[in-house]
């Protein structure tokens, strides 16, 4: 079995009065790729937010590397090693590309450089000079990933990646999670798309109403109509 680099054990967190989280339960391995499905409102991204420390734990435990997380400050997280790739993508506008990679650049034990993510995402290397406000929405959202990379991360957490992207890009993202996988690289995507979490995923883990409901390969997702009626459709 491989090592798990990520533990989440009754994982609780919300918004002011409003509690979001109720006991979310999930553990990723090194090179492992696991989707965290749900309808939107199930708390796919508050997951995120709540591990990375964007939104502070109100109970629960939170182990990366054998470390415990929960509490600290995104910083410092970051410089543990978990990566973080949101939904709105938050990259420096008024810099280059090549600007937004370097200012994303950390030592660590992969090796992920410009050259190496001109590769994955061959936009990008055609347009290294361009300020990123110039670019569209899902060459933007390539960035973030390129960005995210640089800093050598461990594991990643990746918010709705497919969302709103035109099928090209969507194919470009699929091959940049299938290198972090090769890399060793753990990676934990919130997703709706079921076609995206079968290209990339070994697992897949779906939410609904703040708690895990169901967890399995998602190739068996696929096939369970009632779990996906239950638990995805509209």
């Amino acid at each position: 079995m491989a090592e798990r680099v990520l533990e989440v054990t009754g994982l609780r967190a919300g918004y002011g009065p409003a509690e979001v989280l109720f006991g979310v339960d999930l553990h990723l391995a090194r090179g492992e790729v696991a989707a965290l499905m749900g309808r939107n409102g199930a708390g796919k991204s508050t997951t995120l937010k709540a591990i990375m420390g964007l939104l502070p734990p109100r109970a629960g435990s939170v182990r990366f590397a054998g470390r415990e997380i929960a509490g600290l400050p995104p910083y410092r997280i970051a410089r543990l090693g978990l990566g973080y790739v949101p939904e709105d993508r938050r990259i420096f506008t008024d810099l280059t590309v090549a600007e937004n990679l370097a200012v994303g650049r950390r030592p660590g034990r992969s090796s992920w450089t410009p050259e190496r993510l001109f590769e994955v995402f061959p936009n990008l290397a055609e347009m290294r000079h361009r300020r990123a406000a110039a670019m569209s929405g899902g060459e933007q959202q390539m960035l973030t990933i390129a960005r995210t990379l640089m800093g050598n991360p461990e594991a990643v957490l990746l918010d709705e990646p497919s969302e709103g992207l035109a099928p090209v890009i969507v194919e470009q993202m699929a091959e940049a999670v299938l290198r972090m996988k090769a890399e060793g690289i753990a990676v934990l995507v919130s997703e709706q798309s079921l076609d995206f979490a079968a290209a990339v995923a070994d697992r897949a883990l779906v939410l609904e109403k703040g708690a895990v409901r169901w967890e399995g390969d998602v190739a068996t997702l696929e096939a369970d109509e009632g779990v996906r009626r239950a638990y995805l459709t509209l």
